[in-house]
């Protein structure tokens, strides 16, 4: 029956949206999908729910996660591009109410810019906004006991900073940026990517700034700042990393940079024309020149994540060797 439901649909509509005799003439012929003869609106609604139907369930599809919620991609649910408002609020609540009967705790709702009504529909049901991409919004309802355990939307930006030391001299390379109030001396490095992991992060941004091409040897320090003026209110991770060079000769871009120098660890920890971040961890380094980066360093290895086929990366330091 369902096979034959997905063959009739489109016979349907294009009997619904033909000429105006043929329209007449089969939107009046009542039968179970019409409920009351002659109304194509009402055959309209009801074709929607049928085609849900005739792809195997009474309510909308999607992928139950281990925490026990449900995410629905209306993208992907074969809803009518032309779906009304009205029409989707009723598949909606038949929905809510299933997953309610299978005791869903969370509904997670991403809704395409060009079905952005359904977000109006689905906002009378008792759905928020969770978070919007350029393209789509995804709206949220918690169906649990008690106050809504859902996780906020990410709300912290990374940024990366490369502190490329020469060893054999105890220099490292600094910059000052452009367009300063304070042009103080500070390391290299700029926002992470999504996707992108903080040590190629470091060295992609230093051999943009600075022309000198280095390689990941260590995550120095963590810097966590909320309400941050330059990340549009959010909180703020800056990540320090340890850099060994693979060349020496600068090319800074000038239109970042007002300076690019090789500078001696001890100068920078004592100048007073740096930040307070980078005065301490030039100490650090020098700390770690004198008794060896094992002692200050956290190494990467990287790790099998819980999900099938993931891995993440872990920093810490080293562990004594058996």
């Amino acid at each position: 029956m369902a096979a034959f439901v997905c063959r009739l649909l489109p016979a349907v509509r294009a009997a619904c949206t033909g000429t105006r005799g043929s329209s007449r003439g089969f939107c009046s012929v009542t039968g179970p999908c019409t409920g009351t003869g002659g109304s194509s609106r009402g055959f309209s609604r009801s074709a929607s729910r049928c085609q849900l139907q005739a792809e195997g369930c009474g309510v909308l599809a999607g992928r139950t996660d281990r925490f026990g919620g449900v995410t629905v991609n209306l993208e992907e649910s074969g809803l009518s591009a032309d779906i009304s408002e009205g029409a989707f609020s009723d598949i909606l609540r038949d929905s809510l109410a299933q997953w309610k009967a299978e005791g869903k705790v969370a509904v997670w709702l991403r809704v395409p810019i060009a079905l952005s009504r359904c977000a109006a529909a689905a906002a009378a049901h008792g759905f928020a906004f969770h978070h919007a991409k350029h393209d789509h919004a995804v709206l949220s309802l918690w169906l649990g006991r008690g106050e809504s355990r859902l996780p906020g939307f990410a709300t912290h930006q990374v940024g990366v900073a490369g502190a490329v030391v020469d060893e054999s001299s105890g220099k490292v390379l600094v910059v000052q940026d452009k367009n300063k109030t304070k042009n103080a001396w500070k390391f290299p490095g700029g926002l992470s990517d999504p996707g992108e992991n903080i040590g190629v992060t470091a060295v992609r941004e230093v051999l943009e700034e600075t022309g000198v091409r280095s390689e990941f040897r260590s995550l120095l320090s963590v810097r966590q700042q909320h309400q941050h003026p330059g990340a549009f209110g959010m909180s703020d991770m800056y990540l320090i990393c340890r850099l060994s060079p693979l060349s020496f000769d600068i090319h800074f871009c000038r239109e970042e940079c007002e300076r690019c120098e090789w500078l001696p660890l001890s100068e920078l920890a004592a100048t007073h024309h740096t930040t307070p971040i980078t005065s301490r961890v030039a100490r650090l380094l020098l700390h770690g020149l004198r008794v060896g980066f094992q002692h200050v360093d956290l190494t990467m290895e990287q790790l099998p994540a819980v999900y099938s086929g993931m891995f993440y990366q872990l920093y810490h330091r080293p562990l004594p060797q058996h």
